[in-house]
């Protein structure tokens, strides 16, 4: 049995460095997407209601870009690890609106990382042209400065 220790050893090192890491997300922070739109997210108050503001990279319209508030809240019970989350983007440059939804996790690197779906709503002046107001889309945000 003496020779098997250091194979059991090992066994459990490989093991252990194959389970996902179980490290902590949170939303609070400043966040980076692969389109290289930023947002900072304050803190998370007791109710889970958080306010931050967006500064997107890209538009549909003419308009000069425009740093645009957001304000979202976190499933409560969940709060410190993991979260499941949603926020509205009021665009400050457009007359149109943004909903994100998502959940925060820690990659395989141990490093933050939030993966989203959105709606964006644009304004349409008539119902005939409302099949084409609104957008679906997907976006991963990590963390900034890590």
């Amino acid at each position: 049995m003496v020779h098997a220790t250091p194979f059991l050893l090992v066994l459990s090192l490989a093991m252990v460095a194959l389970v996902p890491s179980t490290g902590k997300c949170t939303l609070t922070g400043h966040w980076i997407n692969d389109l290289g739109s930023n947002m900072t997210i304050m803190a998370v108050n007791e109710k889970g209601e958080f306010l931050g503001s967006y500064h997107t990279a890209v538009t549909a319209t003419g308009n000069e870009i425009k740093v645009s508030p957001l304000q979202g809240s976190q499933h409560r019970t969940n709060k410190n690890s993991k979260a499941t989350f949603g926020f509205t983007v009021n665009w400050s440059f457009s007359d149109s609106i943004t909903v994100f939804t998502g959940q925060c996790f820690v990659n395989e690197e141990g490093k933050e990382v939030l993966k989203t779906m959105w709606l964006l709503r644009s304004h349409e002046d008539s119902i005939e042209d409302d099949w084409k107001a609104t957008m679906v889309g997907t976006n991963v945000f990590t963390r900034q400065g890590s």
